[in-house]
């Protein structure tokens, strides 16, 4: 299970640096190049969105399931296993939503870029008319 987890930690911190590289000034030759390049990557890479829905729908259902641990009945380390779980569930649905808003930054990031490349050939054409 903790594989999953893995693996989505690690495409959350490679589309936060992806997001860092598109927002960082650079010259616009490199900028275009990297751009086109994420282009590429960001329609495979949409798996990102129905894994992290799935891993969403896998917390609220252990959520719903999960037996409760609040009464004089149980025990110290109970309780503090019981508190660690809650923890690890709420950590693991900002990894989702973050995945998520991540992927949706860079895909607006790119989109805007490319809207900004094809206006600047339309007034490259109307200047060389």
């Amino acid at each position: 299970m903790a594989l999953q987890w893995m693996i989505l930690t690690y495409l959350v911190a490679a589309e936060a640096v992806i997001a860092v590289l598109l927002t960082l000034p650079s010259p616009k030759l490199l900028k275009y190049r990297l751009v086109s390049l994420i282009s590429l990557v960001l329609q495979p890479a949409l798996f990102v969105v129905p894994f992290a829905g799935f891993q969403l729908l896998d917390i609220y259902w252990k959520m719903e399931h999960r037996l409760m641990c609040t009464g004089e009945t149980c025990t110290a380390a109970e309780r503090d296993r019981y508190e660690k779980s809650i923890y690890k569930a709420q950590r693991n649905v900002i990894l989702c939503i973050s995945a998520c808003l991540l992927y949706w930054c860079v895909y607006r990031v790119c989109k805007f870029y490319k809207e900004i490349q094809s206006l600047e050939e339309v007034e490259k054409r109307y200047k060389d008319q």
